[in-house]
């Protein structure tokens, strides 16, 4: 079972979210093409967790729209899921049940093709409670996978493994993303990482795209490498230095203008 699936494209025009008296997100917008990844970066609060509510239909805007393949989300994004931080397992239910979880015809098939995605077909039967906190968001991924989407929304999936885990599990989601070419949104603190997976970096800065960095380095990126190590230099410092521009001259780096 190997599926055929075409990544959705995302337009946001305009897009501003207001709880109470507090602006979340102000007009901002974004576009991402079918089949690419994106990152999503900027430091705590700037609005990037909202932003992913947003796109997955959770939650509505309070001005601007977000279009779905050229059509405008007015409620759940039904070619969307979901991966977060935390795994959120039934621990009274099998690694198997898990994934399959809200599925109706043949989700046996489905939910065992999802877990061989993962490198766990052979986990199937466990339940959650002897698994690793890597191999629980293994299953969250192949929950995530499951039912194919188009899109799939990352929210700090990998924040709360150790770091070789964590490497392991960007390393899964780039070559599961290569193969299956749905469009990925990743919200990440890690600069690093957010340059590892993606093919834009986005940083939001007071609720709007402040910059929209292209990498075109090849797969798989290693973090020593020259070229890849100037690239995270140059977002690490337009992260910490709110609308200034990196002194460092990199003939190789490629902002989008907006």
């Amino acid at each position: 079972m190997r599926p055929e699936i075409r990544g959705a494209s995302l337009q946001v025009r305009g897009l501003s979210k207001t709880f109470g008296k507090q602006q979340v997100l102000h007009n901002l917008d974004l576009e991402i093409a079918s089949g690419e990844f994106v990152a999503v970066v900027g430091r705590s609060g700037c609005g990037k967790s909202t932003l992913l509510r947003l796109l997955a239909g959770l939650e509505p805007p309070t001005t601007g729209g977000i279009l779905i393949n050229g059509e405008t989300l007015r409620q759940i994004n039904h070619s969307a899921r979901v991966m977060f931080q935390d795994a959120r397992l039934l621990m009274w239910r099998r690694v198997l049940e898990n994934v399959g979880l809200g599925l109706r015809h043949n989700w046996q098939i489905k939910a065992q093709w999802a877990l061989e995605q993962v490198g766990l077909a052979d986990r199937a039967q466990e339940w959650p409670a002897v698994l690793s906190g890597g191999q629980r968001q293994r299953v969250a991924l192949a929950r995530a996978l499951v039912s194919q989407p188009r899109l799939l929304l990352l929210d700090e999936p990998l924040g709360a493994l150790d770091a070789l885990t964590r490497i392991e599990m960007q390393r899964l989601i780039s070559n599961i993303w290569q193969e299956q070419k749905f469009t990925a949104l990743l919200i990440t603190h890690d600069v690093e990482e957010a340059v590892a997976l993606a093919d834009r970096v986005v940083l939001i800065e007071s609720g709007k795209v402040a910059m929209d960095f292209e990498i075109t380095l090849s797969r798989p990126r290693h973090r020593g490498d020259a070229a890849c190590a100037a690239i995270i230099e140059h977002i690490y410092e337009r992260v910490l230095n709110p609308g200034a521009t990196s002194k460092r001259n990199l003939l190789s780096l490629n902002t989008r203008s907006f």
